[in-house]
């Protein structure tokens, strides 16, 4: 069971790098978009087998972990996403000074 796991795990790995490296760099933003939302679901369903797992503090211990570094993940995706979408965003103009247009 560990073995299949583990192999699992390592192709899970290799396919997704794979995929995540022919995309173009136009569509990493909506992408991003997607796999927050998706983690934000993964995050809560991690909550919920929390909630309810047994006594074993090992692995409500994991689960706290995997929530955090999860979290991190999200609010880190979507702080990245946010700073990208203002890249396109246009610069406002200054404001002139109010000595320039009394004159």
């Amino acid at each position: 069971m560990l073995v299949t796991n583990l192999a699992i795990l390592v192709l899970a790995g290799f396919l997704g790098f794979a995929v995540i490296s022919k995309v173009p760099n136009t569509l990493h933003t909506p992408l991003m978009s997607g796999t927050n939302a998706i983690h934000g679901i993964v995050i809560l369903g991690a909550l919920i087998v929390l909630g309810l797992s047994g006594d074993g503090a090992l692995n409500k211990f994991l689960l706290v972990i995997a929530v955090i570094f999860g979290t991190i993940n999200v609010v880190g995706g979507f702080l990245v996403t946010d700073r990208m979408l203002g890249m396109f965003k246009g610069k406002k103009p200054d404001p002139k000074p109010e000595a320039e247009e009394a004159k």
